[in-house]
């Protein structure tokens, strides 16, 4: 992992002005930095600050003492959370758009004081809060309500969420960490327990493929899912190392930044040699102590905040190469790949759900992108931005067909795979030797009735036989036997009828409900469904022939 400075997008002040939280949200559209000034900046993803508004204390007559003590964006990256020592939280709405009224929407009035917070993604209504009295508190958006989760008895120091975005873990003055986990659906209620005892006061903690925790002693700690000690760093007799003071995981897990005094530190997770390893340690003169870090969504920028109130932004990533002259791969960790077009700016991540590193990715028509892992294929649609990743077991000689833009087609050894943009799983598969596009046609929720899944695929079994199948329920709609070749075929929009011409130049109908055919035209040297429309058009010598009414095939225009 390699982190380059970019830009200041918060100048440093000439005294004591710490920058207490930063937050991305979740869309990369924003990041949200506060001071002890007690004034939340918001920048965009290019570091111009854009906005910017004062908080507002619990007791309107009492005097501004109070400091803003962690933030956090909602899942959907409309609101933010801001936990503040006055013994409240508050939700602002924020909106969508730059320029968007803002307004608060929920308040968590305590009787302790606040010190920190997290929003588990996950969990679009619910918010979780640390104490000073050791409590740990969901605050519940719906009904305005706070909940205690547990009670631990010890201040609470800081919380991180889990990569599943339904868990947390809490660390408090006493050296212990407890995880907590909601219920996920799978019917297992919340579960709470004493997740380890840290060497000394748990001052940072993050969540990635293992839990970091940190603190005063100069050590930095792996620990296992199980709470056991997976590895530790030990930097204690390191006389240019002071306390560790913050931390942030990068999206895939893989990699860890700990910040500290001129200094911070970047651990990477091998996924090889199984273990994690200090991949970067990066000294900045006059930084100061590194008071608040947070990682893009993304994964490829951190933002760091010091003592004197300034705010940075570092490039971070693996390595970065152009493709064709076209676009740019930017490699923010082994599992995440970010795809830029280089002439509108368009981006996409590619991220495999399943840790797996990514060993080569392909771009065709410029728009579809197909990309591999050692057990799975990840592809993805720039325009839509939707990405599916699904196991793939293949031979290294798949043809990828990609004449349909809600589909991508790949044929491997006599077999068609159809795979739906946004979908982690294979919609269907089919036997056939004719890939052509011409005889192939799928149809998905194109038309039919609202709710329903309408999913359709002809394709032919040989060159004189059509199958139309349900890719839904997977039985077989409909088989058409002709005694002529088919060089042609198509299903209409709504998916109910289907289209056929054979070597003879005859245009045939089929109706996939009745299997009733009936033959439209004859010598037809073209023929079209019309897009978005049960309407056809065909030419047959010097004619040109339109059906309104596919349902009234005699009536021809």
């Amino acid at each position: 992992m390699q982190l380059r400075y970019l830009q200041t997008v918060l100048p440093p002040t000439k005294s004591l002005c710490k920058v207490t939280s930063l937050a991305w949200s979740p869309n990369n559209r924003r990041l949200a930095g506060v001071t002890t000034d007690r004034v939340v900046y918001l920048f965009d993803e290019n570091g111009e600050r854009r906005d910017k508004f004062s908080t507002k204390g619990s007791d309107p007559k009492a005097p501004k003492n109070y400091i803003v003590r962690s933030m956090a964006f909602s899942p959907d990256s409309t609101k933010l959370a801001v936990a503040q020592s006055d013994n409240i939280v508050y939700i602002y709405k924020l909106g969508v758009e730059w320029g968007d009224r803002k307004s608060i929407c929920n308040k968590f009035l305590q009787t302790q004081s606040v010190t920190c917070l997290a929003w588990p993604a996950q969990r679009p209504n619910e918010v979780v809060f640390g104490l000073a009295d050791g409590k740990v508190k969901v605050g519940q958006l719906q009904n305005n309500n706070p909940a205690t989760l547990y009670n631990t008895e010890s201040y609470c120091v800081t919380i991180a969420t889990g990569p599943d975005g339904h868990s947390i873990i809490s660390g408090h003055n006493d050296g212990s960490i407890y995880r907590f986990s909601f219920d996920d659906g799978t019917g297992v209620g919340p579960i709470q327990s004493k997740f380890a005892h840290h060497t000394c006061v748990p001052s940072t903690l993050a969540w990635g493929e293992c839990i970091m925790a940190a603190g005063n002693d100069g050590k930095v700690i792996f620990y296992a899912q199980d709470g056991s000690m997976l590895q530790h760093f030990d930097y204690s007799k390191d006389p240019m190392t002071k306390e560790f003071t913050c931390a942030t995981v990068n999206p895939t897990g893989e990699s860890v930044l700990v910040g500290s005094f001129n200094r911070f530190y970047v651990f990477t997770f091998n996924l090889h040699r199984n273990m994690w390893e200090e991949s970067c340690v990066k000294d900045v003169q006059n930084l100061y102590t590194v008071s608040s870090c947070h990682w893009k969504s993304d994964g490829s920028r951190v933002a760091i905040g010091n003592l004197t109130g300034a705010i940075d932004f570092y490039d971070a990533c693996i390595r970065r190469h152009k493709y064709k002259g076209k676009f740019e791969f930017t490699y923010v960790s082994l599992s995440q790949v970010i795809v830029k077009r280089l002439s509108t700016g368009v981006r996409i991540v590619l991220s495999s759900l399943y840790g797996y590193e990514i060993l080569k990715i392909n771009i065709f028509l410029d728009n579809y992108l197909v990309a591999h892992t050692p057990e799975t294929l990840l592809l993805g649609e720039l325009e839509t931005r939707k990405r599916s990743e699904v196991p793939w077991n293949g031979s290294g000689n798949e043809k990828f067909i990609h004449d349909n833009p809600a589909v991508c087609m790949i044929y491997n050894a006599g077999e068609l795979s159809m795979i739906e943009y946004g979908k982690n799983e294979i919609l269907g598969s089919v036997r056939t030797e004719h890939v052509s596009p011409h005889l192939v046609s799928v149809r998905l929720n194109e038309g039919g009735p609202a709710g329903e899944e309408n999913k359709k695929v002809a394709y032919l079994i040989d060159l004189q036989t059509v199958r139309v199948l349900d890719l839904v329920t997977g039985i077989d709609l409909l088989s058409v036997q002709h005694d002529i070749k088919i060089d042609w075929l198509e299903i209409n929009p709504r998916a109910t009828k289907l289209l056929f011409r054979d070597k003879r130049r005859q245009l045939h109908l089929v109706d996939i409900a009745t299997a009733e055919r009936t033959t439209l035209l004859n010598y037809c040297s073209y023929v079209q469904w019309v897009p978005g429309a049960d309407v056809v058009g065909a030419q047959n010598r010097g004619s040109l022939c339109v059906w309104y009414n596919i349902d009234l095939p005699d009536r021809v225009t």
